[in-house]
């Protein structure tokens, strides 16, 4: 069991009170008549609704004076979003201006009125008055990592007895909404009872107990007038309560009502640290990695539990090119019994089916790898025309359909894993990922990570928002926000940070299909990789954003106070550039998957917590309401979007790498991958080494590279593996040179031009199956010299160094 390591918290509550006061000086919206304005303001910390004024008619200067109401928690980030609006009868109302206003910057007992400017260079404003009062003897017990908050939830139960409805009833439908709940909207068919077990129909909503939501009941063929609307405050909690619905008096439909709270401990653990399943694997493996550490580089004794250095395997993207090579870089790992020093093994989009493959064996690494290598090999090889007969499409078709019915979100994406399957399996292969944790139940493998980025599915380009996802045996993490899931639960739905409908795990087909989403792409994705460039296209696709507190209070206020967020100004782009935005941003073939982290809310000081990894072109950031807890669904793409690398999960502190083999299995730009993380790291200031290849090298690369560590214990080394045919064209093993004529052949490997190893090309022949497997094996065991040099200097380092908190020891 893993112990969720988030925090529990008192949080006083208050009432916050808007009153739009007026605004002036707004344009004429047409040629006929000013601008009829109203105001909407959104604040989803409190609740799902939208609340707007009236509308002013036919005025530049229009005067509201009208007041909302908030219940605030105040350990929340309450950010709100006033939105000016000009009605239209004949057209969409148009949207004239937004204002983000971070509510914690008003004093509890203080009211202040405040005049904000809608445009940088013209004299239009906005005037609102916030008061905000404290709810004494009133608080909420709530669970926090820091970043994300977890707050009091509660369950509406309802249900409908098939046998006494009436006749004139029956085949009709209920719907019923909570608009201040997880669900929303639940439809009741009144269908007849066809037996005992089948006699209650139900359905539930989950809301934060907080709000203060209203249940709506619509009866087909009722009157509007006789919509029930139940504020759910008014039902006592636990207590069974009944509500008659009907279109005619002396035949109503009953409907039962049951509230009550929901204790259940969270799904979702919160913390940054890694969870106690892979620490007490670490514990396992530290002592395999010490013996095989001590025996390879002739130790005089045992390592202490300090002593030891977590080494880590790492490799890129490349389809049926990265499949193939991984299993050659591990078989030259094997053969120089290197394999049992490893601790992690990363793996990014085509990597990871081999990845997925080998841990269907839970003691691979124990074994000779050849078996795995003539199975890779036979799939590889043989004819995928069989992935795409009318016999196996509708096999997709009929296994979508299934899963859609059963609540998951499907896409493309699954269509996809579905094809990987179809290409490099006999059958369906029912491994899932949980099922690897067999593979480590004695420390007896490396453990396995793979990686995704969620990025968002139709607003922004992968470089302006993107947030890494891990998957593990044990656990599914966004590591932004330190939630994690258990790999069982990945797939089902959650809400504020509980598991609300389970589903089945699924086959690990669809998360090869997930981690290798290379068709979830946009078109400023497309020119970003043609171009290295999106600034031509920033003007549609970013919002203009106006930093509004620019006055010398406001900034001391900000310095003594960093987590306060500055109120902007959001300028609405104009109809061309948001056609040009819907064009550029939009992903046809996306990968929707349940957000488990749907309905936790920012605390107040999250954007200056030493957990929060944010990127420094990711703007949204600073707008707490449009983060990833505050959405519907996780849109999860192939991380080679942003890095062709699966570093970011080892860099993680707790992991306390030290040493990383990093394989590139690129054709071109062969330091691309450490170059870009490099700089990640320079953003995220994480310790990495200096990456310093000159323009000759780059041109004519080596086989290996070693980017030292500089001193720094916390910095990892890196032994650097490009992708290249160098001394292999002229020796078939190390030292060994090729004499013959047939030799000489298998040494010619083609990996640039018209290379049989292009990205989308998923069949080769045998001989270039043989050849690039022997190569990337070749490539390894020729580096044993420096591989080794630099476990040495690792080991060396942590015995001088002052030992870091590993939190494992071998046991």
């Amino acid at each position: 069991t893993n112990t969720t390591l988030s925090l529990q918290e008192e949080s006083a509550l208050s009432l916050l009170t808007v009153k739009v006061v007026q605004a002036a000086h707004i344009p004429w919206a047409d040629l006929m008549s000013n601008a009829d304005c109203y105001v909407c303001l959104w604040l989803p910390s409190c609740t799902n609704k939208t609340v707007q004024t009236r509308t002013i008619s036919n005025t530049s200067d229009p005067v509201w004076n009208e007041t909302f109401q908030f219940t605030l928690c105040n350990n929340v980030k309450n950010v709100l979003h006033l939105m000016l609006h000009d009605e239209d009868v004949i057209t969409k109302n148009d949207l004239l201006y937004t204002l983000t206003f971070d509510v914690g910057k008003i004093p509890i007992g203080e009211t202040k009125l405040e005049t904000f400017r809608l445009n940088p260079s013209g004299p239009e404003t906005l005037q609102v008055q916030f008061t905000v009062q404290e709810f004494k003897g009133y608080c909420e017990k709530i669970l926090t990592n820091g970043v994300i908050v977890a707050r009091e939830m509660t369950c509406l139960d309802i249900c409908v007895d098939k046998q006494r409805i009436p006749e004139n009833l029956k085949g009709k439908r209920l719907t019923l909404v909570v608009e201040d709940s997880c669900e929303k909207k639940s439809k009741l068919e009144l269908s007849p009872c066809t037996g005992v077990a089948d006699h209650m129909q139900t359905c539930r909503f989950h809301y934060v107990t907080r709000w203060d939501p209203k249940l709506t009941a619509d009866l087909e063929g009722t009157d509007q007038q006789n919509i029930q609307i139940i504020p759910v405050r008014s039902l006592h909690m636990g207590q069974e309560q009944k509500i008659l619905i009907s279109p005619v008096p002396a035949r109503p439909l009953e409907m039962k009502l049951k509230t009550k709270d929901c204790t259940e401990k969270l799904n979702v653990r919160m913390g940054f640290s890694l969870c106690d399943d892979e620490k007490l694997y670490l514990s396992k493996r530290k002592k395999i990695v010490a013996n095989t550490l001590k025996k390879l580089l002739n130790l005089d004794r045992d390592l202490e539990a300090h002593e030891v250095p977590v080494i880590a395997v790492t490799t890129t993207g490349g389809g049926v090119r990265a499949m193939t090579s991984l299993y050659g870089t591990l078989s030259g790992l094997k053969k120089l019994n290197l394999l049992d020093c490893v601790t992690y093994i990363t793996g990014a989009s085509g990597s990871t089916w081999s990845m997925s493959k080998l841990y269907e064996d839970p003691n691979w690494s124990q074994k000779d790898l050849s078996p795995h290598i003539q199975d890779a090999c036979r799939s590889v090889t043989k004819s995928k025309m069989s992935a795409f007969t009318f016999e196996r499409l509708g096999f997709y078709r009929e296994e979508l359909s299934t899963r859609a019915k059963m609540g998951y979100k499907t896409s493309f994406t699954d269509l996809w894993g579905l094809i990987i399957e179809s290409m490099f399996y006999d059958g369906v292969n029912d491994a899932k990922l949980s099922d690897q944790k067999k593979a480590l139940a004695h420390g007896q493998n490396p453990l396995p990570l793979c990686l995704a980025m969620n990025v968002k599915a139709n607003e922004c380009s992968t470089l302006d928002y993107k947030e890494w996802c891990e998957f593990s045996p044990y656990e599914v993490g966004l590591l932004k926000y330190g939630a994690f899931i258990r790999s069982e639960d990945f797939g089902s739905e959650f809400f504020m940070g509980r598991r609300t409908k389970p589903l089945p795990e699924s086959r690990i087909c669809y998360m090869q299909g997930l981690w290798s989403n290379i068709f979830s792409i946009n078109l400023m994705d497309a020119w970003y990789a043609a171009v290295s460039s999106e600034n031509f296209w920033h003007c549609f696709t970013r919002d203009a954003v106006h930093e509004l507190d620019d006055d010398e209070e406001a900034l001391r206020k900000r310095r003594l106070s960093s987590s306060d967020l500055s109120t902007r100004l959001v300028e609405p782009p104009s109809n061309f550039n948001r056609k040009m935005r819907e064009i550029l941003t939009n992903r046809p073939l996306d990968g929707s998957h349940h957000n488990f982290t749907k309905g936790l809310q920012m605390h107040k000081e999250y954007s200056t917590h030493e957990g929060f990894c944010t990127f420094d072109d990711t703007k949204l950031d600073n707008s707490p309401n449009n983060l990833t807890p505050f959405t519907e669904e996780l849109c999860l793409v192939d991380s080679a979007y942003y890095i062709n690398a699966s570093f970011p999960p080892l860099l993680r502190e707790d992991r306390k790498v030290d040493v990383l083999l990093s394989f590139d299995y690129g054709l071109s730009d062969k330091f691309k991958s450490v170059e870009r993380t490099k700089k990640y790291c320079s953003d995220q200031n994480l310790c990495f080494p200096n990456v310093e290849v000159s323009e000759e090298e780059k041109a004519n690369p080596k086989e290996c590279y070693a980017f030292q560590n500089c001193g720094n214990p916390k910095c990892p080394t890196i032994v650097h593996f490009p992708l290249v045919n160098d001394t292999f064209k002229r020796f078939k093993h190390p030292g060994v040179e090729r004499l013959t004529d047939q030799e000489k052949e298998e040494g010619i490997v083609q990996l640039d031009g018209r290379s049989p190893y292009r990205l989308l090309n998923p069949t080769y022949s045998k001989e270039d199956f043989d050849k690039l497997i022997n190569l990337t094996e070749y490539n390894v065991e020729n580096n044993e010299k420096m591989i080794l040099e630099a476990l040495r200097q690792a080991i060396t380092c942590k015995q001088t160094c002052k030992p870091r908190d590993y939190g494992t020891e071998m046991h």
